[in-house]
């Protein structure tokens, strides 16, 4: 009797918090989704009191609509996840697969009669993981830093300092890098320079603006890195042939 009696009090109040908030609804006013939440609770801990003995009052946890919506997001999820906790590393993996991506890409069109080189490729990924992805993490946020804005003005000279500074020091530091390893002497790789850099970065010139204003103007700063290498697919198929190519003859 006395939990019958309990009952019945209980769903009194219930009849009453349905009618004032039936009342807010006529007039206008919306119920919130934890009202709603609440009132289901209230009147399924009512109607069943003997099912639920571990709960004291709180509606049950809504932890699958978290699970649901995560699950949704996937890997871009999971990649902007590692990218706030390990930007520097996560962008050099990065890097270092899109230039092994690129290389093998650069391979199959030029060398497919030759066969294919691992060593190569593993060069191409050892320069992005090792020097440009880290060095384009700096960058950006050096940039982001010195000029936050992203009107035109500040856009262009952000444009103008990529290609005059970031450039030919990333181009240079590449044409080397591959020298290097590949044996070449350092008359060699002077004579490399001056015969493929300024046609390089001409070439460049041509590729690199739109490219730097898409990523300037719109992209955020830490996903800049992301879109610069997306863009630097292309490029480095184009690049990694320049690299390939026979040791240049000293004068």
């Amino acid at each position: 009797m006395v939990s019958s009696g309990n009952t019945l009090k209980g769903l009194s109040k219930l009849c009453l918090r349905l009618s004032s908030d039936s009342h807010l609804l006529l007039h206008g006013k919306s119920f919130t989704d934890a009202s709603l939440t609440n009132l289901r609770w209230r009147f399924y801990s009512l109607s069943s009191p003997h099912k639920l003995p571990s709960f004291k009052g709180s509606p049950p946890s809504r932890s699958f609509s978290s699970s649901s919506s995560s699950s949704e997001v996937g890997f871009l999820g999971w990649y902007l996840g590692k990218l706030g906790s390990n930007p520097l590393i996560t962008k050099a993996i990065t890097t270092s697969i899109i230039f092994a991506a690129a290389d093998f890409t650069s391979q199959m069109i030029t060398s497919a009669s030759s066969g294919y080189d691992l060593v190569r490729t593993l060069r191409m990924a050892g320069y992005g993981s090792l020097l440009l992805g880290p060095s384009q993490h700096l960058w950006f946020n050096l940039l982001s830093k010195a000029l936050p804005k992203r009107d035109m003005l500040t856009t262009f000279k952000k444009m103008f300092m990529g290609q005059a500074i970031f450039g030919p020091v990333s181009t240079t530091v590449f044409f080397s890098y591959n020298a290097a390893l590949q044996g070449e002497s350092g008359e060699e790789i002077v004579a490399r320079l001056k015969r493929d850099l300024l046609p390089t970065l001409i070439n460049g010139a041509m590729f690199w603006p739109i490219c730097d204003f898409v990523t300037y103007k719109f992209v955020p700063v830490h996903l800049q890195p992301l879109m610069n290498s997306s863009c630097a697919y292309m490029w480095t198929i184009y690049l990694t042939y320049m690299a390939s190519l026979k040791k240049a003859s000293i004068d």
